[in-house]
């Protein structure tokens, strides 16, 4: 049987660590955790479940930060999970049988069911939200980008969407959602700007109405009721957001 292991990168996770850890505890061969700086009690949790700690205060973005924590990996496969996760018995079930199958050239995506300001939110074009988070080890890896940082693999590869949700308590309330979006923005738009990339307000302001556009009517967001409206306006400010903030950065001194 073919080895394990869930790799996390964390900060301050106190609040979500263990109930996400309680999900994987049991049937994976080890947990590896790295660590960007957290002041509360992230480690002493992280330990009280065997996992393996490191810590890496010399932030370079997400990507980066992911591929230094699978270098930590000793197993033959590797599974990405973030704090804020949880892990069904049904997507456990799909992935204990594809690590044993033990396939080649392949690469496993898994759909995401959000609960989002106390509803799960299952269209707004957020469900199901699919994003590669198990393979070989020694098969791919995360890309190098500041923010949504994606996996790569060779050209050729077959991507099979598993079975079962990977539950997403993605945000704690509206502060919370402000805080990431803004840190967000402000990855998005030093990432751009690093590329030489410009852009300006018109930009801002049509990809946002575009942004509402598609969330809430194309992807139907109203059928979210209240909480999708609010998620479409929220998307469609922090879109003008980051737009308006590579504009500042770019403006001629």
């Amino acid at each position: 049987m073919p080895t394990l292991s869930v790799a996390m990168i964390v900060k301050n996770e106190q609040q979500d660590l263990a109930q996400c850890l309680d999900t994987v505890k049991d049937w994976v061969d080890e947990i590896v955790i790295l660590d960007s700086g957290s002041t509360d009690k992230t480690e002493q949790i992280a330990r009280e479940y065997d996992a393996k700690f490191y810590t890496n205060t010399d932030w370079q973005g997400f990507g980066k930060q992911r591929q230094l924590a699978q270098q930590y990996i000793t197993s033959d496969y590797v599974f990405w999970i973030d704090a804020d996760e949880r892990v069904t018995e049904e997507l456990k079930q799909s992935i204990i049988q594809v690590v044993k199958e033990d396939k080649s050239n392949v690469v496993y995506s898994i759909g995401r069911l959000s609960e989002v300001f106390g509803r799960e939110i299952r269209h707004s074009g957020w469900y199901p939200d699919y994003v590669v988070r198990l393979y070989k080890t020694n098969f791919a890896h995360y890309n190098d980008s500041l923010v949504h940082e994606k996996v790569e693999y060779p050209s050729q590869t077959e991507v099979v969407k598993l079975t079962g949700d990977l539950l997403h308590f993605t945000y704690k309330d509206l502060h919370h959602y402000l805080v990431k979006s803004a840190g967000y923005a402000k990855a998005w738009a030093e990432q751009k700007q690093r590329a030489g990339k410009k852009a300006t307000l018109f930009q801002g302001i049509t990809h946002a109405l575009g942004c509402f556009i598609k969330m809430y009517i194309l992807k139907a967001g109203f059928l979210d009721g209240k909480q999708g409206l609010l998620l479409a306006l929220l998307s469609t400010h922090s879109t003008f957001v980051k737009y308006a903030d590579l504009w500042v950065r770019t403006q001629d001194k």
